[in-house]
């Protein structure tokens, strides 16, 4: 892609610095909302997918070049450093992770052994090495990881969970075995964030997507410390981090201090509060709820223009989805709001 030489906007922002335009990007933005997407995809495993560089790579780029995003997001999953050394865990259509046998003892332990990413993840370095040649400077790719608590729920729970009843057992009954495996997942997720980075990705997310189910105690508790760990152990490479959760509301102020340049917020907290929240040292990411782009178009701008007016002038602000975005969304309506906040957006917007 050719375009506009100068700094990226998404950098800037997550930098807290003034910016063209406030920047935008959507997490999902790849994805079966796109008819290119599932033309190029068909019904195959997503892990094969992934572990095919240039078709991970085309899907990467669809949003961007549909959208006019400022960002791309690699396109990969949370499991995959778990399903490369071998846990036993895939991707069910419809479902999501499902795990064969779920993680149960301390011999379990032995079943995540350390990321080797050159052997066991080569087909995501060599994604991100092609998309790094495609893409526009303008455009930064962001490399991801899931967030030891929500990959160890899936673990635990072998599947998804409405309750994480298991995981929160483990947690109170034993929780010398629970500090054991979120070391490990720590150590999986670090490992798997630096190859990301060193392969040139420009930012990265950690997605602790099911976090929103622990109270402020026990995410203070037996959560933070490993986030703050894995957040630690990427920041000498000098790369912007996002730090992202549902429902998790009465988690920012601590999320704010778990390392990350940005918090991520989904819808339930206005931004202008989460913002409060989080403190004015961290830039935020969000926060329009997804199924609002299911709407008419007048309500969605109506809703996206509310979210920026929260955010209101000052630097750090990416705007984004609360979450994923939905597949029945109208790619039209993505593109129509991108346009939107570059016109309309001014949080640390240069006069």
């Amino acid at each position: 892609m050719s375009g506009p030489t100068g700094p990226a906007p998404f950098l800037q922002a997550c930098r807290r610095q003034p910016v063209a335009h406030v920047p935008v990007w959507f997490m999902r933005q790849a994805g079966r909302s796109l008819p290119e997407y599932r033309r190029a995809r068909g019904n195959g495993s997503i892990l094969a997918a992934i572990a095919e560089p240039e078709l991970a790579a085309e899907l990467t780029m669809q949003p961007v070049r549909r959208y006019g995003v400022d960002a791309a997001v690699l396109f990969s999953d949370i499991i995959v450093p778990v399903h490369a050394v071998g846990f036993g865990i895939d991707v069910e259509p419809g479902r999501g992770p499902v795990v064969e046998a779920p993680f149960r003892s301390v011999d379990d332990l032995r079943r995540l052994r350390p990321l080797e990413p050159e052997a066991d993840v080569p087909y995501v370095t060599e994604a991100v090495k092609l998309l790094v040649a495609e893409l526009d400077p303008r455009v930064p790719l962001i490399g991801f990881a899931g967030a030891p608590f929500t990959v160890a729920s899936y673990l635990i729970e072998g599947g998804p969970s409405r309750t994480f009843a298991r995981v929160k057992s483990l947690m109170h009954a034993d929780p010398g075995l629970w500090s054991a495996l979120m070391d490990r997942l720590a150590d999986l997720s670090g490992a798997f964030l630096r190859a990301q980075v060193e392969a040139g990705a420009a930012a990265v997310q950690l997605f602790d997507s099911w976090a929103g189910a622990l109270s402020v105690t026990d995410y203070e508790r037996f959560v933070l410390p490993t986030t703050r760990r894995v957040l630690a152990g990427v920041a000498d490479l000098g790369v912007p981090a996002v730090l992202f959760g549902v429902g998790t509301g009465e988690l920012l102020g601590a999320m704010g201090g778990a390392g990350a340049g940005v918090v991520g917020v989904d819808w339930r907290v206005p931004i202008d509060e989460a913002r409060r929240r989080i403190g004015p040292d961290v830039a935020v990411q969000g926060n329009l709820d997804p199924a609002v782009c299911l709407a008419p178009w007048e309500v969605v701008a109506a809703e996206a223009r509310d979210v920026l007016e929260r955010a209101g002038g000052a630097p750090g602000h990416i705007f984004n989805l609360g979450h994923g975005v939905l597949p029945e969304t109208d790619p039209g309506v993505l593109g129509a709001l991108v346009d939107l906040v570059h016109a309309e957006g001014r949080a640390g917007v240069v006069p």
